[in-house]
């Protein structure tokens, strides 16, 4: 039941938005975001189990059966800090039907008690899991939010430097790609976006890269972008990480890439996570399910 968009925004600003601010014990901003997550409803008929991938714990949602040939590998958002499976359960499972197969979300390991790389080499032994279970590269999408999007990007870049066979699409939802944090709309915007207060994100970053942020494989939009998958990207127009994705988007363009872009007027950072309830993120997800099942149906 979709509840009116100025309800949502509310409910985001008031219940959401306090459990990713610093002030709060990363332990409590967990826990507090998994409960959420997990008391929001689910399309009729999603199907969930736990499993592993690569040696990372992995949670699979499923839409009903039969499948396609493809899969879907979901890294959820949460500033590297926080954010599960649970805390993101209602995006995933209205992903999962919206692309006709399961989705894969590994519980990879968070800052700051594990620092970069460890969350990448998690996606990587996840990736390879999925790899090894007989799905070719050119079947399985990768997908993200927020960090999670950014760890997309990550992960695809070292899967190209060491010459792997690369996804068939790739999903970013209001992915954060530039942790030098000095993006304008972190400024234009922070009175618009509901969800991200933009002085949360410095600690965030000295919490995940200590050792600074300037690792190749953390600084996508300086990467070269020819040559890779569909890029199929979702962004609202009032969040405060507008920037990372219109940039992204404009040079991956340019390099020749392609690329789809919804970039939804009114929308604060990573409203599809409010799936079932949100009209507009719904949509998202049913657009960025069709994008990537063609990709990778093919």
């Amino acid at each position: 039941m979709h509840l009116p968009t100025a309800v949502n925004r509310f409910a985001t600003r008031a219940l959401v938005a306090p459990l990713l601010s610093p002030t709060l014990p990363v332990p409590v901003r967990r826990r507090g975001l998994d409960l959420v997550g997990a008391s929001l409803p689910l399309p009729r008929g999603t199907r969930r189990a736990r499993g592993d991938l690569g040696g990372v714990p992995t949670e699979v949602v499923a839409p009903p059966g039969p499948f396609g040939p493809h899969r879907v590998l979901y890294l959820h958002g949460g500033g590297y800090l926080v954010g599960s499976a649970a805390s993101h359960r209602p995006l995933l499972a209205g992903l999962a039907h919206a692309t006709g197969t399961p989705v894969h979300a590994p519980a990879y390991r968070l800052a700051p008690e594990h620092p970069f790389p460890a969350a990448l080499d998690d996606a990587l032994a996840a990736w390879h899991a999925l790899r090894a279970a007989g799905h070719p590269a050119r079947r399985i999408a990768v997908a993200g939010d927020s960090a999670g999007g950014g760890l997309t990007m990550s992960l695809l870049l070292r899967l190209r430097d060491a010459g792997e066979e690369l996804p068939g699409a790739i999903g970013l939802i209001s992915p954060w790609l530039d942790l030098t944090c000095t993006a304008e709309a972190l400024t234009r915007n922070a009175a618009a976006d509901a969800m991200l207060d933009p002085s949360w994100l410095p600690s965030a970053v000295a919490d995940y890269a200590p050792d600074g942020a300037d690792a190749p494989e953390l600084c996508p939009l300086d990467a070269d972008l020819a040559g890779l998958p569909p890029l199929h990207v979702v962004a609202g127009a009032e969040e405060v990480l507008a920037d990372d994705a219109d940039t992204l988007v404009a040079r991956a363009r340019t390099a020749g890439t392609p690329v789809t872009y919804q970039r939804t007027e009114g929308m604060w950072h990573a409203f599809p996570t409010l799936a079932g309830l949100l009209a507009e993120a719904d949509e998202a997800l049913r657009e960025l399910g069709r994008g990537l099942r063609a990709d990778c149906s093919r």
